[in-house]
């Protein structure tokens, strides 16, 4: 049976007021333990001639005073407020006319064990530890020293809980720390993938462009001499797409030069796998209407509105924003539980916007355990767009990106 994690409410609470409640729940337990309790001939514990005087209530308040403020300090001055608890389980333990300090007196201290471990450096966890071994030992040796009588049995017990409860906090520091490790590894793993996705794109792309200038090239050859207007106009279509496939070479290659060397084996097998394909285009807004037809057909409802005059946009960016549409789209579907979307895309003077918006869960394309999210991010980012995502406020969920479009894209009708 797999352990239930805590409620969210309960994960709330600072440690300071489970150190202080427990110290609580232990000075009760002490009374308890002093007093005949229904069905008991006598108490389990006897009760020190202090122990209900003024001298010994005194030191009961002076006692709670310390481990409360050491409570307080917890989370602030964690090694200061070690020694507060210590120091509050030894006054109190005076009261008791017993040989060492009771299990009952150090649980505050256990607790403040574990989440100084949990969350403190390790360096701070080990001292925290031998301060609180320390302070046993130091009360056996003074009894010992003034002829009194020790419980050593019992101060080994002490001393054991105090060592598990270390074990215990450290062993989730360590668990915590693998854990964020893992997270961190894999954020880079998909900042890395997608870099690699857009570079075998672009490599498609770049294929595609030289296809049809190579096509362009040709048939101008073939007619500069009979039809020199038909030449004219072809050797204008290589220039421009020559033009366009070195901007958008240009962007990428600035933005990718980090992106790894010991990866280039398998974008040299992603360009092979696609030589058949050269003369295709890459997919791009021209296909978001099938990609909306698919979608619906399968339960989830998208509609596309498009704002702005439509232009042609320089292939990287035009299948980028194609790229974030389908992703966002792709997490509604497994993440949103909700039926309908909505997609934006308004063609803007310098630059061209995509919004996706679902009325679903809210916080479902967070949990995207293929991290889409990072992966958008890092396309836009490459392309030096803007990125958000999150909930929305009214309920639901919003993935923005803007891109900018370089001025020399033209305009077509829409």
């Amino acid at each position: 049976m797999h352990a239930k994690p805590l409620p969210p409410r309960l994960k709330l609470v600072p440690p300071g007021v489970w150190v202080a409640l427990a110290w609580c729940a232990s000075t009760a337990f002490t009374f308890l333990a002093r007093i005949r309790l229904p069905g008991e001939e006598t108490a389990n514990e006897f009760a020190a001639v202090q122990f209900y005087r003024w001298d010994g209530l005194l030191i009961l308040a002076i006692a709670c005073a310390l481990a409360l403020l050491g409570s307080v300090w917890l989370h602030r001055r964690p090694l200061r407020a070690l020694a507060l608890l210590l120091t509050a389980a030894a006054f109190l333990t005076t009261n008791l006319a017993a040989g060492a300090i009771q299990l009952a007196q150090f649980l505050a201290v256990d607790l403040a064990l574990y989440f100084i471990a949990a969350g403190r450096p390790r360096r701070t966890g080990v001292t925290a530890l031998c301060m609180a071994l320390s302070v046993l030992v130091f009360w056996e040796s003074l009894r010992l020293l003034r002829g009194w009588g020790i419980g050593t049995l019992e101060e080994l017990t002490v001393a054991l809980t105090a060592v598990v409860a270390w074990l215990l906090g450290d062993a989730s520091h360590r668990t915590r720390e693998y854990g964020e490790r893992l997270r961190a590894q894999a954020a880079t793993q998909a900042v890395t993938d997608e870099r690699l996705r857009i570079a075998r794109e672009m490599h498609d792309m770049v294929a595609h462009s030289i296809g049809i200038i190579a096509l362009q090239a040709g048939a101008a050859a073939r007619v500069v001499h009979t039809q020199p207007d038909a030449a004219r106009e072809a050797m204008t279509a290589v220039e421009t797409t020559g033009r366009e496939t070195l901007s958008g070479l240009r962007r990428m290659l600035v933005a990718l030069r980090h992106a790894g060397q010991d990866r280039d084996a398998d974008r040299d097998r992603a360009g092979a796998s696609a030589e058949a394909d050269r003369l295709h285009p890459a997919e791009g807004l021209s296909d978001l209407d099938r990609l909306a037809a698919a979608t619906t057909a399968a339960g989830v409802q998208v509609d596309v509105h498009w704002k702005g005059a439509r232009r042609q946009l320089p292939p990287d960016i035009d299948l980028s924003v194609f790229r974030i549409v389908q992703e966002s789209i792709t997490n509604v579907v497994r993440h949103a539980a909700t039926t309908a979307c909505r997609v934006t895309v308004d063609y803007l003077e310098e630059h061209v916007a995509v919004e996706v918006t679902d009325d679903g869960r809210g916080r479902g394309s967070t949990t995207d355990t293929g991290f889409g999210l990072v992966g958008m991010r890092e396309r836009v980012a490459l392309l030096h767009g803007e990125f958000t995502a999150g909930p929305r406020p009214e309920g639901g969920f919003r993935v923005t990106a803007r891109f900018p479009v370089p001025a020399t894209a033209a305009t077509v009708a829409a």
